[in-house]
């Protein structure tokens, strides 16, 4: 059925807006039919809707096969379209081939290791690479060989003149010799993410540092086992613009390490991931929290030597730290809640995933603002500033993380959902103690709480993310052909 005001192709006939040919001609008229259903789980709630483009966006990728063109389609549109379809295990070299061509300037495919080489080679042979500033193509294993890469990609010096974000995220056959040429292809480069790309060696950051140093803003090599933090401590120093820096998960990271990367870069520093680095002490807090005054994201999980004097040292001067991750560490309750207190302000995402002892902090928090008695045989002597610290951050937190706090009870988790009101997403995955009447949505209908039921563990969401993202935190240079 056709609108009032439209003609059969669904185009206003009194408006000369151009719309993208999305699906072929032959799937009109077959009657396809698209059925939507919402389901409300929270009882008490007022029902919430769907957006309209979360609405088509799904039924796009449903449909994918018919889709002919992306040629009008705005990247971020095409991002999450993407993002969709590697969800639903829907992406093939039908949809990237759609991205390719024409003349694309944002390519980005989350998964790839669907992709084989000879599909590689079909689709990036002989694409036009003049104007292509992002490319993301991660868990490329299967497809993203050095010889594969030197005959598409990376054919020709300055073959990717434009290129400023690349990611190749878990390309586990890429080696030194394919990086060198790919850098060679790529001098625009400032963001670079190579993590998980376990045949990198100190060669392939030596070469980088050589060639991108005084400009690379962005540097991912978490998870590359075969690269030694300490051998790389000189081509580090060549980055004195580094923005954003992950060594997550590399064993050889220390103290010392972290030291000498700071003094070097540490001021312009805006997110460190340092997860899995068993090696690292209160020592490497301290030197963040004096030399980091505009950190804005860190992730210190599973670092299970640090004790509450390095949250201190985080305490005293980090004040902009808008994402922070302290999960399954053993920072006391009166710790956290200083942190809180002090440079929690900013805070929009906070995981504190078994992480116990913080939980009666933020719920007797909870309890005196919103002038709950807590139970009388607790003992709320000593904080006080948890309260204050919950009032502060609570305005803009948008996600929180307490999977695997299982003491937790129903009536606390009501309170802190109450009472931080912008609240989107609450992960509660392992807390078998909650029931389904936090679901009644009587204290905050609108945030969408995760894990009491069957939830997908890795369901997209894009909450704490602005509809298009290059870099990370500077602006993306104009190009010179704009």
């Amino acid at each position: 059925m056709k609108r009032q005001g439209e003609n059969c192709e669904g185009r206003s006939e009194n408006s000369g807006l151009k719309r993208s040919r999305l699906f072929n001609e032959g799937d009109r008229g077959k009657g396809t039919q698209i059925e939507v259903r919402a389901q409300n789980k929270r009882q008490g709630a007022r029902p919430l809707a769907t957006p309209l483009v979360d609405l088509s966006l799904r039924a796009l990728a449903e449909n994918a096969e018919g889709i002919v063109s992306l040629e009008l389609i705005p990247d971020w549109l095409k991002e999450r379209l993407t993002i969709l379809l590697c969800h639903m295990r829907k992406m093939d070299v039908h949809m990237l081939n759609l991205l390719v061509k024409p003349c694309p300037t944002v390519i980005r495919v989350k998964n790839c290791s669907w992709l084989t080489e000879t599909q590689f080679r079909q689709t990036f042979g002989n694409f036009d690479s003049r104007s292509l500033r992002v490319l993301q193509l991660d868990l490329c294993g299967q497809c993203m060989l050095d010889l594969v890469l030197t005959d598409t990609l990376a054919r020709s010096l300055n073959s990717l003149p434009n290129l400023a974000i690349g990611s190749l995220r878990g390309a586990c056959s890429l080696s030194d010799s394919g990086l060198k040429a790919l850098v060679m292809s790529a001098p625009a480069l400032l963001s670079i993410n190579l993590g998980h790309c376990t045949l990198l060696t100190c060669a392939a950051i030596r070469f980088i540092s050589y060639s991108l140093g005084s400009k690379l803003r962005e540097l991912y090599i978490d998870g590359c086992q075969n690269i030694d933090a300490m051998l790389i401590l000189p081509a580090l120093r060549k980055f004195e613009h580094l923005e954003v820096l992950s060594v997550a998960g590399i064993s050889t990271v220390s103290d010392q390490f972290i030291s000498e990367v700071i003094r070097v870069c540490g001021r312009g520093i805006k997110e460190l991931d340092l997860a899995n680095c068993p090696e690292l002490t209160d020592r490497s807090l301290k030197i963040i929290g004096s030399t980091c005054a505009d950190l804005r994201s860190l992730n210190i999980s599973n670092l299970h030597n640090l004790t509450d004097l390095g949250i201190e040292y985080l305490t005293n001067c980090c004040r902009s730290i808008q994402k922070l991750n302290l999960c399954n560490n053993g920072f006391s309750d009166e710790a956290i809640a200083a942190f809180l207190k002090t440079s929690g302000g900013s805070l929009m995402e906070l995981v504190l995933k078994k992480v116990r002892k913080a939980l009666n902090s933020l719920y007797y928090a909870a309890c005196k603002f919103m002038l709950i008695s807590p139970p009388t045989a607790c003992d709320l002597t000593g904080r006080p500033n948890a309260a204050f610290s919950l009032t502060e951050y609570s305005r803009k937190l948008l996600s929180l993380d307490i999977s695997w706090c299982r003491r937790i009870t129903n009536e606390e988790l009501k309170s802190i959902v109450g009472f931080c009101s912008l609240l989107k997403v609450l992960k509660i995955y392992g807390c078998s103690q909650i029931s389904d009447e936090i679901l009644n949505g009587d204290s905050n209908p609108f945030v969408r709480i995760l894990g009491l039921e069957l939830d997908p563990l890795f369901e997209p969401l894009s909450l704490n993310e602005p509809k298009e993202v290059f870099l990370r935190y500077s602006p993306l240079p104009v190009s010179p052909e704009y």
